[in-house]
């Protein structure tokens, strides 16, 4: 027996018909005929103010014929839209002195001309143009007290608007109309200038960069970052290059006990000591220190310092008296570090300094009882110069580097030097080396090294970036 179809309880209608479909039986036979309703009867209120010579924007020639403007301005169409879209000659006059004019013209031509009762709002616009003097107001006050001169106006608009907009454009204004976005930013430019003389507007780098919302009227506000160039020497062995979180709070707010409240490892830094003071004389929000390379915590960097860019973020001021805010940074360093060459910079140069693979000179000394003459031990040291060294990954940073082996080129090594069993030696070489671990190898992770050499351990007392051969 055949399976019930699921369609079993409705018939088919096509099953009484005949092979031509021109059946004989009617499915609807059994229709009960209604009572016909008239349309007139139903509908007859929703279309009893339809005006037949009321006409559609595709109907209505455009602007800057004088039936477009009319309509246009029946419409709602405000002053400062009517200025744009009719297509009359603005001769540099604000666009609602323009529109104004225009709008005059046209009731001089047809004084019956009327505003469309229900028009509550520019259809152009959305009435953006009457608050053009909020908006300006808000943008004042908003960069009071910021030290710039030039600015850079941005507009945010719905998707919605700016695609409504352009259709009436391309259908009702006249050709080559202005856009909305551009003339309204025109005119808020113009109401800051009358408030703010002097003031650039640019469209590239701006030192402010100020954002108009069209939903909200709202006006944010960014103030872009000063990049500072500059050279620092480290002098003492105790002070990493940038700020440490504190290993046991990992720099939470407040710190901890380990910390005393400080938040960081190390009390001091150089970029503390260099950006704590820029971002005072600026009025800066915060701040990031960007140096060509560092050096370990306990070594020294000499000769002409080492090339760096202090970023301050957000700052209200912006001009500095370089030459007395070194001596400043300088004097309450107390001897720790030492800044000079100070001078703007920009985000260009903090991707050069990153990028330089500058080659460096370096003083290092270290003991060793290798059991040979002053002679031999120099001899053997020397072989070194122009050596290709394969460097592992050191131990000390393998928890932060890729493990991998990298050559690197001893440009020269001499002043060999000896003082008992203390030996120092100046040797430059290309970027990137590790120069402790061409001393003491690094239990062979490094090859050829001075405990190669000299066939013994060797251990660094100290060390120093005599050179960054930057420039």
């Amino acid at each position: 027996m055949a399976p019930e179809s699921e369609d079993d309880g409705d018939d088919d209608w096509t099953k009484y018909s005949d092979v031509s479909y021109a059946s004989e039986y009617d499915p609807w036979a059994d229709l009960v005929e209604q009572e016909s309703v008239s349309v007139d009867d139903d509908f007859d209120d929703d279309f009893d103010d339809f005006d037949d010579e009321q006409v559609r924007p595709s109907e209505v020639p455009r602007c800057p014929s004088p039936n477009g403007i009319s309509y246009v301005i029946e419409i709602g169409t405000c002053d400062a839209c009517l200025g744009r879209v009719s297509g009359t000659r603005i001769a540099g006059d604000p666009l609602h002195i323009a529109g104004s004019r225009v709008r005059q013209e046209a009731m001089e031509r047809d004084p019956d001309i009327s505003v469309n009762g229900d028009a509550e709002y520019c259809p152009f616009c959305e009435n953006l143009f009457t608050d053009v003097e909020l908006i300006a107001s808000r943008i004042s006050r908003s960069i009071e007290g910021i030290e710039f001169s030039k600015g850079q106006l941005g507009i945010h608009f719905s998707k919605e608007h700016i695609a409504s907009e352009e259709s009436l454009r391309n259908s009702l204004a006249a050709t080559g109309s202005r856009p909305l976005k551009s003339s309204l930013t025109e005119e808020i430019q113009r109401i800051v200038l009358e408030k703010i003389p002097g003031l650039i507007w640019v469209k590239e780098k701006p030192e402010v960069m100020i954002l108009v919302d069209t939903l909200t009227l709202g006006v944010n506000i960014d103030i872009r970052a000063i990049f500072i160039y500059g050279r620092y020497r480290k002098l003492s062995r105790e002070i990493p290059q940038t700020r440490w979180p504190c290993r046991a709070c990992r720099g939470q707010d407040g710190g901890c006990e380990a910390c005393q409240g400080t938040g960081q490892q190390y009390p001091a830094s150089i970029q503390s000591m260099v950006c704590d003071p820029l971002v005072v004389a600026l009025e800066g929000e915060s701040d990031a220190f960007h140096g060509m390379g560092r050096e370990d915590i306990d070594v020294r960097c000499l000769g002409q310092g080492r090339p760096f860019v202090a970023e301050i973020k957000r700052p209200r001021l912006r001009n500095l008296d370089f030459e007395a805010l070194s001596k400043s940074i300088n004097a309450s360093a107390g001897g720790s570090i030492e800044i000079d060459n100070l001078r703007l910079s920009n985000k260009a140069e903090v991707a050069r300094i990153k990028e330089t693979k500058a080659e460096k000179s370096y003083t290092i000394s270290f003991v060793s009882e290798h059991g040979f003459s002053e002679e031999e031990a120099s001899a053997r040291i020397l072989t070194l110069h122009g050596k290709v060294l394969e460097q592992q990954t050191p131990q000390r940073v393998a928890h932060r580097r890729a493990d991998k082996i990298r050559k690197r080129k001893v440009i020269s090594l001499d002043k060999v030097e000896f003082n008992g069993k203390e030996i120092q030696f100046r040797v430059r070489c290309e970027s990137g080396t590790y120069v402790k671990e061409l001393v003491h190898s690094d239990d062979g992770r490094t090859i050829p090294s001075v405990a190669g050499v000299l066939e013994t351990d060797c251990e660094v007392v100290w060390l120093d970036v005599e050179d960054i051969h930057a420039d």
